[in-house]
């Protein structure tokens, strides 16, 4: 009797010792394997808003713009093709958190807030912040000119954190800046604060009868986002990002939608 219960607890004894080495094993393979499930599914799942040109928007029936060739050329190089989410600006972290999709490539801008949710790659656009007004408006040009103004920002944007550090101005949040830029055009909003190569970009295209009339507010590092402890992919799309930096390639995209020099080398 002796003999069979020392028999039956090191049977015990085994298969626990066995099942926690595969439990370990398991949630190691979970750790860090987001690079490789894309790999396997060869796929690469982009969330963006789909309606910032020129950075990500609809044209067609296709998708366009410098975050979307960006992130075609990362796919490329990683070997698998590239699927869009478009998702409202507040919803991205939340699909990502939920695996709607692999990163964010969005001109997201990297803060110390944002870090707490999400892991960020080097940054692939540096830009900042501008004040824009109607043609006709007079006497803004600083940001303390927006005091006592009525201000149009995005909301959850650094916009909106430029905007309230002035105290007096009258912020209103908005979830899309084609909204604000309305408000702007009918006299709804005194000025708005947005993204200078958006906004450069938009004077152009759309012939909008607004004008920057500021110099940079503050500086911008835009970042792509994926899940917190995904440090295997952050490092991969660090490296092809560096490659298209010294091989000219992200020079080339960048002159393409903004006919300028890139900030970043």
């Amino acid at each position: 009797m002796r003999k069979f219960l020392l028999v039956f607890l090191a049977l015990i004894s085994i298969i626990v010792i066995t099942a926690c080495g595969d439990s370990e094993e398991a949630s190691g393979s979970e750790e860090g394997n987001l690079l490789s499930d894309i790999e396997e599914s060869g796929v690469l799942r982009v969330g963006f808003e789909g309606t910032y040109p020129p950075f990500n928007f609809l044209e067609g029936e296709n998708y366009d713009g410098f975050d979307v060739d960006i992130a075609n050329e990362l796919a490329d190089r990683l070997g698998v093709e590239t699927e869009f989410f478009a998702t409202k600006w507040d919803s991205l972290i939340g699909g990502l958190d939920a695996d709607k999709f692999d990163v964010i490539i969005a001109q997201m801008t990297v803060t110390e807030e944002r870090k707490k949710n999400v892991d960020f790659t080097d940054p692939y656009v540096v830009t900042g912040s501008v004040l824009i007004t109607r043609e006709d408006t007079e006497g803004i040009s600083v940001l303390e000119d927006i005091k006592g103004k009525k201000v149009g920002v995005g909301g959850g944007t650094t916009f909106e954190e430029v905007a309230n550090s002035v105290d007096g101005a009258d912020v209103k949040l908005y979830k899309s800046v084609n909204d604000y830029i309305q408000d702007l055009l009918n006299e709804r909003l005194d000025v708005i604060i947005n993204d200078q190569l958006l906004m450069s970009y938009n004077i152009q295209e759309e012939e909008l009868p607004v004008k920057i009339v500021s110099d940079i507010l503050n500086k911008d590092e835009i970042g792509m986002a994926v899940k917190k402890g995904s440090d295997e992919l952050v490092e991969r799309l660090n490296q092809e990002l560096a490659d298209m930096k010294e091989d000219g390639t992200y020079e080339e995209i960048y002159k393409k939608w903004f006919d300028s020099d890139p900030l970043i080398k």
